[in-house]
């Protein structure tokens, strides 16, 4: 790990400055991505932004939209009575992120500004079609996610909450790499205020993404025997180690399945 500058302000307002005024200063959440990045000598900021004093943390519903601050936890997320009540596939997911240790440091404003392509949250974002809050706009999810650990967000800006609009139906179900825990694949579908939304994360290569055609088909059907004919083009979609590109297409449609089993 190289010498970097350690800050921790207490203000969201004095985070903004001292990432703006440094650009070669990193803001800081969690850490489960960025703390292993610094120790394997992967990245030299010149300092670290601690998030953790800025009171980010926090659930709420209201108004048919339950909002959770940045800083909030996995594990809380996982935990929170509230969240069960009104999305259970939410706290479902998060619940399945990681190992215990992870839950318990992991942020939902960290995984979804470092946007990992094979993360859970980006799912139930894009398939929620949530909302998500910064220190100075409101971004929706379709326009967020730009590709590969590339988001809207701009030098310095800070996600401060996320908001969900509560769906009538929601469910998640992914593969898991047997090692990390990440998705392989993982498919959240959803039907609520705004109609019927599928997102995929783990399989493609530029991250998450819709899958249009299963939207399609749940829109006339809200059943597994809509997917029947849904094929997923194996084209553009990851292929490693773990698993081809035509073994991802096809656990694309498995895990719709199971998701819309769990959605009910």
């Amino acid at each position: 790990m190289y010498a970097f500058a350690y800050q921790k302000p207490a203000t969201v307002a004095e985070a903004v400055k001292l990432l703006s005024a440094d650009p070669e200063a990193k803001a800081l959440a969690g850490g489960m991505t960025y703390i292993p990045v610094l120790k394997q000598r992967l990245a030299r900021p010149s300092a670290v932004v601690d998030l953790s004093g800025l009171g980010l943390a926090g659930i709420g519903v209201s108004g048919g939209v339950v909002t959770i601050g940045a800083m909030t936890t996995h594990a809380a997320v996982a935990a929170s009575a509230e969240v069960r009540r009104a999305i259970p596939a939410l706290a479902a997911l998060a619940g399945g992120i990681g190992d215990n240790e992870v839950r318990h440091r992991g942020t939902i404003g960290g995984s979804l500004a470092n946007d990992d392509p094979t993360a859970d949250y980006p799912a139930a974002v894009l398939a929620l079609g949530a909302t998500l809050r910064t220190d100075r706009r409101t971004i929706a999810a379709d326009g967020y996610f730009q590709g590969m650990f590339t988001t809207a967000l701009e030098p310095g800006e800070i996600i401060t909450a996320v908001a969900f609009p509560v769906p009538e139906k929601a469910g998640y179900a992914k593969f898991p790499n047997p090692a990390s825990r990440y998705a392989m694949v993982g498919v959240f579908v959803a039907r609520g205020p705004q109609g019927v939304r599928v997102a995929v994360t783990g399989a493609g290569q530029g991250g998450v993404f819709r899958h249009t055609a299963m939207e399609k088909a749940l829109e006339k059907s809200w059943s597994a025997d809509a997917l029947a004919g849904v094929a997923t083009p194996a084209e553009g979609l990851n292929a490693d180690l773990h698993g081809s590109a035509e073994y991802r297409a096809h656990l694309v449609g498995v895990m719709a399945r199971r998701a819309l089993a769990a959605a009910g």
